[in-house]
Order: structure tokens, then sequence, then C-alpha cells
């Protein structure tokens, strides 16, 4: 039963991946989310409900349109499988618990900010400042109604003295940490960072609270300075690659939503 499960819960991640790609299509673009339909970005053919088959339709069609051979995307397949993945670590780790379904909406806001910010060098106001009215919204009834358990992985530190009083201020607490913390960086260094980073880290912290603020801060960063120094040993051959912060910042709250409970259990001993 519990592998019937899995499946289920994959099977419905490789199909919010599918409408994370359109998302990630058509949101910089300013266009609708549904019309109009589905179709190539070649021939502008309307695709077939074969070819929106998540993950299948790529591996059979060989990333390419069956009619004018465009190529498609990796980062539709990379997506697909990725949501995926998320659903079923998630279920892992939460099972069909309330904190589930939020850890997953979540995980799927950052990849549709981590692939936009990849792919186009823009986090989106439009995606943001929603994000974080619901947020908020969420910590509130988190804060209200706490045994329905939206926001269990907070509470595994009632213990030891390190939360506040309340999902609520956890949140805005994580939320300004991460906010202040990146307006410094950025006072110092203008060049290194957005406006648009700054406003996902507040985000970040948001969704995150105190403390699983820090493990998404230091999974990014160092995230980050990994990958730059890779990119730096890369250069020397004539490369000039060049990543946007906010991928690496999207990866620290999947991380800390995920694990993080655990990493700073393991870490104040």
């Amino acid at each position: 039963m519990t592998i019937l499960i899995y499946i289920i819960v994959v099977l419905f991640g490789l199909v919010f991946g599918s409408f994370l790609n359109v998302c990630i299509d058509r949101l910089p673009a300013k266009k609708s989310l549904f019309s109009p339909p589905s179709h190539c970005d070649g021939c502008g053919r309307r695709l077939s409900a074969f070819e929106m088959l998540p993950v299948a339709s790529y591996l059979l069609l060989g990333g390419k349109c069956r009619t004018c051979g465009a190529k498609i995307p990796i980062r539709v397949l990379a997506v697909e499988l990725l949501t995926g993945l998320v659903f079923a670590l998630s279920y892992g780790r939460f099972g069909l618990e309330p904190v589930f379904y939020i850890t997953v909406f979540w995980c799927m806001v950052f990849i549709l900010i981590i692939f936009i910010d990849m792919e186009h060098q823009l986090i989106l106001n439009k995606v943001t400042y929603p994000a974080a009215v619901i947020a908020i919204i969420i910590l509130a009834i988190d804060t209200l109604f706490p045994d329905i358990g939206l926001l269990n992985n907070l509470r595994i530190f009632d213990h030891t003295n390190m939360i506040p009083v309340n999902s609520l201020v956890s949140g805005l607490l994580g939320g300004g940490i991460f906010f202040i913390f990146f307006t410094l960086v950025f006072i110092v260094n203008p060049r290194g960072l957005g406006m648009g980073d700054i406003k996902l880290a507040a985000l970040i912290g948001l969704t995150t609270g105190f403390p699983l603020v820090f493990v998404a801060m230091f999974v990014g960063i160092v995230f980050g300075g990994v990958v730059a120094v890779f990119l730096i040993l890369l250069r020397r051959k004539g490369r000039k690659d060049v990543i946007p912060y906010g991928v690496f910042l999207g990866v620290g709250p999947i991380v800390a939503m995920l694990w993080g409970a655990g990493i700073f259990s393991w870490y104040l001993g």
C-alpha cells in the first residue's frame, strides 16, 4: 500500500511539474497560463494529450517535436523529475499530514523561482509578492489553529527555547533576519545582488521561519560559493558562465523544509 501511495504522490508531482514548466515559459513573457493551449514553439502546432504526458512524452519523442523536429528544452524534463522527487521526499518525511501539502507547495514556488531566474535572470514580483502574502496567511492560520499541524517542522524546536512563541512571530523574524542580511550585502556590494534577491530572501525567511532560516542561509551561501569557485576555474579556459544568485538561494529553503529540523538538531547536539 505504501509503494502505491508513493507512486500516486510522484505522479501528482510530475503533473504539477508539467504545469510549472508552463509557468516558467509564460510568466516572464507576461502571457496567460491558460491561453493559448500548449503548443510547439517551433511550428505552433497544438500539442496532443500524449505529447503532454510528463516525462514519458519527452523520452518517447527523443526531446523533439514530432512534427518539425524542434528541440524541447532539457529543462522541461528536469523540472518534472525534480518536482516528482520533491513530492516523494516530502511524503517520506511527513506522510500525508497537512505539513506535506504546505511543503510541496513552497518547494514548487522555489523551483519556479529557480528556473525562471536561471533562464531569464529575473525574480518576478508577480511571484514573490503573492507568495509572501500566502506565507503570512499560512503563518497566521498555524498560529491561531496550531492543532491543524501546518508547520510541524517548526515545532521540533519547542523544547530548545530557540523558537518564538508562535509561527507568525517565527516567520516574521526569519524573514526579517534574511532581509536585513542581504540588504547589508547589497549595500556593501550592489553589483553582486539585485533587489529581486533581497525580496526572495525575505520570502525564504517567511516560509522557513526561525531558526530554520539559518539552514536556508547556510545552504544557499555554501552552494553559491562552490559553484562560483567552479565557474572561476572554468573561466581560465575561456568560459564566461554566469548563474544568477537566486538559483542558489532557492535551493536553501527546499533543503531547510525537508531536512532542516534534523540538520539543526544534529548541530545542537
